[in-house]
């Protein structure tokens, strides 16, 4: 579970199921972007003060590739299913990459 210090786990995930809630209850792909933005930008910002440049960079590349990957395995095993499934991986990553960190 993420610290107080280090929420940027929890923030990815939030940022790549609320992204895709926003898009799919309003409607609005643009909106569901700009939450899915707003946390990818908190969330690396923290990955920045917790783990430095290059695990930022990494893990933002990750956040991009999750929500980027999270299309064509939806194809496969639902929309659903495949948000939370990306989420998960993410707060994984962010969590193995900051908790040394810490």
């Amino acid at each position: 579970m993420p610290s107080a210090r280090n929420l940027s786990p929890a923030i990815a995930a939030a940022g790549l199921v609320g992204g895709y809630a926003v898009a799919r209850w309003t409607k609005k792909r643009p909106l569901g972007g700009v939450v899915l933005a707003v946390a990818g930008g908190v969330a690396a910002r923290e990955w920045q003060q917790v783990a430095g440049g290059k695990a930022a960079a990494g893990l933002t590349a990750g956040y991009l590739a999750a929500f980027a990957g999270s299309h064509p395995l939806a194809k496969k095993i639902g929309a659903w299913p495949s948000v939370f499934s990306v989420a998960g991986v993410m707060a994984g990553a962010a969590y193995a990459v900051t908790r040394s960190a810490l």
